[in-house]
């Protein structure tokens, strides 16, 4: 079965083992780019916006769009970060709408950078979701 733009935020959600391991063997099998340009029109993001937030220049998004392909296990990985931090930020802020713009706005408690800019690393992404823990709870810092 295939998962659809919707489903990727769902499924980040879940805790489920059995959808965790499927995210695991979608990324290692390569996402498709058709799943990815789903995903990014369901969250009201540019090819360009992705290609910055994934770290995939430009020109190997259009290979994979030109090819109908899959995208390296690295460049899933990154989008599946992005989805998992941008779900909790969603259920933390209250929309998507609010959720993407905190994405972009420099943060104090990160050093002045925006989140989004974090989100190429585990840790970064880690730092991001400490931060939004610490707002769900009111934790001031």
């Amino acid at each position: 079965m295939r998962t659809t733009a919707f489903d990727w935020l769902t499924e980040v959600r879940s805790e489920d083992l059995a959808s965790k391991l499927r995210l695991i063997q979608r990324v290692r099998d390569g996402v498709l780019f058709t799943d990815l340009s789903r995903f990014i029109q369901s969250i009201g993001m540019s090819q360009e916006e992705a290609s910055a937030a994934f770290h995939i220049p430009p020109r190997t998004l259009a290979r994979r769009k030109e090819m109908a392909g899959r995208m390296a296990a690295v460049e899933g990985e990154r989008m599946l970060r992005y989805a998992r931090v941008l779900a909790q930020a969603q259920d933390t802020l209250g929309s998507l709408e609010k959720a993407r713009s905190w994405l972009n706005l420099g943060n104090r408690s990160l050093g002045g950078v925006t989140p989004l800019s974090l989100l190429d690393t585990d840790i970064g992404a880690q730092a991001v979701q400490d931060v939004l823990g610490r707002i769900e709870y009111g934790v001031f810092s």
